[in-house]
């Protein structure tokens, strides 16, 4: 027998009713609430969509790749139904398999979004690791992800046709750098989504693991990996910080390393521990969603990282801040000092006259 077919069957906890707001990362959540509220978004998605062929993308995976069902891929099937059942999801999407050897999945579509993973995830994936990554697709199609996704490569496209005009060119980089900002945010919450579909911390770590380095983890400790992970966030100088500006400023994904960290991070909140205990959103309250507090816990959310940051860059930051600040307070002070100083030389004065 394998090692697999030897580990003990878990338990896992149906979340009832669950929300996606639950797993969604306060950065993102802020983000796709601004967007759900804007009169007329709605209209103006279905605009880009029309200029992007939504039943021919589909009919290509549908030529091209597996779909998936009890028939073919069961295996994958399983996991699949696993995971939509522990999110409390009663409509499956479609589900397909294409091929190519890199571990990757994704979740594309307006009306009826459907998720494509890889070949190399089925072939190199256990299967509370398929769970896991399965889930993850799921809840970026909970959330709703697909759709900006989509809007999001239309501008890149738009980005590189308007690269002659100097002013279209640059104000569609802004919108395009920001919206990058969310694609990684959204990301942290569907390995959030992942985790609670799987339940198992360790697979989802492992996910992980294998999307940084390949399949074989005979030869990778879970320990090294996740210090990688706190010397990639810490380490070296401004240099590193400047790359690492670089590096991330114009990618969808954070990498491996930071989204294990994250994942830990979120874990060892508490948060994790009170979905599983019921301590959750509800579907039936989304309507009751406020716009204002999920920007607030956005803006909160940024807050957090830039004071506990150990970036060398945002270090050097946060004392030119604080530096500032003691500038203005010494300014301040010496501005009221040397008002009553000459208050009091006028109450002389006029004593004196």
């Amino acid at each position: 027998m394998t090692d697999e077919e030897n580990r003990p069957v878990r338990r896992r906890i149906t979340l009832t009713g669950i929300s996606s707001r639950a797993w969604e990362h306060p950065a993102d959540r802020g983000a796709l609430t601004a967007l759900r509220e804007l009169r007329g978004f709605d209209d103006v998605v279905k605009a880009f969509f029309g200029m992007w062929n939504e039943r021919g993308f589909r009919l290509q995976f549908l030529a091209g790749a597996i779909r998936v069902d009890h028939r073919q891929y069961p295996r994958v099937y399983q996991r699949f139904t696993e995971a939509a059942t522990t999110l409390d999801v009663a409509e499956l999407p479609e589900l397909f398999v294409s091929q190519d050897p890199i571990i990757n999945g994704s979740a594309i579509g307006l009306d009826k979004p459907f998720i494509v993973i890889t070949t190399g995830a089925v072939e190199r994936l256990d299967d509370d690791e398929l769970r896991a990554m399965l889930g993850h697709e799921i809840g970026h199609v909970r959330s709703g992800h697909a759709v900006y996704k989509t809007i999001m490569m239309i501008l890149t496209r738009w980005a590189a046709n308007l690269s002659w005009l100097p002013v279209g060119a640059i104000a569609l980089r802004a919108i395009i750098a920001a919206m990058f900002e969310w694609w990684r945010k959204a990301e942290l919450s569907a390995d959030r989504a992942g985790l609670l579909a799987g339940q198992d911390p360790a697979a989802s770590t492992r996910l992980l693991m294998k999307l940084a380095g390949g399949g074989d983890l005979s030869q990778i400790d879970t320990t090294a990996f996740l210090e990688q992970a706190a010397e990639y966030e810490s380490g070296g100088d401004l240099r590193d910080s400047i790359h690492k500006i670089g590096m991330t400023a114009w990618s969808t994904h954070p990498f491996p390393v930071a989204r294990a960290a994250e994942l830990r991070k979120w874990i060892d909140s508490g948060a994790y521990a009170e979905i599983l205990g019921g301590d959750y959103p509800r579907r039936d309250s989304d309507g009751d969603a406020s716009v204002t507090d999920d920007v607030k816990a956005a803006a909160n959310s940024y807050r957090e990282s830039f004071n506990n940051s150990q970036d060398p860059l945002v270090g050097l930051l946060r004392k030119l801040g604080d530096g500032a600040a003691d500038l203005a307070g010494s300014a301040a002070r010496g501005a009221r000092g040397w008002m009553g100083d000459a208050s009091r030389r006028g109450r002389t004065d006029d004593n004196e006259s």
